[in-house]
């Protein structure tokens, strides 16, 4: 189980997992954000813009980056709250928190200082773990409050995916559930179809979500499935052409090669007291499959059967 630690030539330190059958993930101490997942066959996992800037302090449009103490634009802060854009560390005491056998793993450690406490005046300890086994990538955030008063935060975990074709993709898991539209200045919605597809600009957060989702890629025959804890929602975004074109660190045609969806604590905000923490766990693991063929049920992969 190997882990680096590497300078790249724009100054960021980049932290290299490698896993005993090929597979990889990079790190950036730089907003301890994963920029890399390869499988065993080398293939990229996760989807990076073709014009992501990777110059502080501007956010790294891609892989996944934490979105801490807000997400969006859901309270005060700048967008996705300041996580994303501070140099992280490697954390010098990790507490103990599940085995990590057959795994390669790094700890990092995210504290407040007198900038963000201008801004977000609390106290705070962010803590994550990022590991990674055969075909799966874990991520266990956890947020401890510093501070001598009770203190509210939302958090997601975006989840930049690589996708062949987005209009060949499909999500399941989430049908039937409420969902706020925030093309519809956040009017809430109940889902009516039998899976999420895409023809057109999507931006949802999906509220009391199940703990596993399904992202089935066809072309590529090839499923992503999310698990996680501590996330009661989650979030469906794809900003089509349009928008696409609107973002100056995305590519006018990335928007068919990426789809997000993001576990996240949204709507009900979490209320941490004195000394109290949070934790969270996200687990991203890939399928092969042929949807067409029957090889894979979906309904299987939600219920445990993959």
């Amino acid at each position: 189980m190997a882990m680096n630690l590497v300078h790249d030539s724009d100054g960021l330190p980049r932290i290299i997992l490698v896993e005993p059958r090929g597979s990889t993930v990079e790190v950036l101490l730089y907003g301890g954000q994963v920029i890399s997942w390869k499988n065993e066959r080398r293939e990229e996992l996760l989807f990076m813009s073709s014009k992501a800037v990777r110059k502080p302090p501007k956010a790294i449009r891609g892989g996944l980056p934490i979105c801490f103490p807000q997400f969006g634009n859901f309270g005060s802060l700048e967008q996705h709250g300041f996580a994303r854009n501070r140099l992280w560390e490697l954390d010098p005491n990790p507490s103990p928190l599940s085995p990590i056998n057959n795994q390669s793993s790094v700890d990092l450690i995210l504290k407040s200082t007198e900038e963000d406490l201008k801004t977000w005046p609390r106290n705070f300890e962010l803590r994550l773990r990022i590991s990674l086994s055969a075909c799966k990538l874990t991520l266990i955030p956890r947020v401890r409050n510093m501070d001598n008063k009770a203190f509210s935060f939302t958090f997601a975990m975006r989840n930049y995916l690589s996708v062949s074709d987005i209009s060949e993709v499909r999500v399941e898991g989430l049908e039937t559930l409420d969902y706020f539209d925030s093309l519809m200045e956040r009017e809430r919605f109940t889902e009516q179809a039998d899976a999420i597809t895409f023809d057109g600009e999507v931006d949802r957060v999906y509220l009391s979500t199940p703990t596993k989702i399904a992202i089935i890629d066809h072309e590529k025959k090839r499923t992503f499935v999310l698990r996680k804890e501590g996330f009661p929602d989650a979030v469906v975004w794809n900003p089509w052409d349009k928008k696409a074109k609107a973002l100056p660190d995305l590519g006018d045609e990335d928007y068919k090669t990426m789809l997000c969806v993001d576990s996240a604590a949204i709507e009900s905000p979490i209320v941490l007291k004195p000394c109290e923490e949070w934790k969270g766990r996200q687990e991203l693991s890939t399928v092969s499959s042929s949807y067409f063929s029957g090889q894979l049920d979906p309904r299987k992969v939600l219920r445990g059967g993959y």
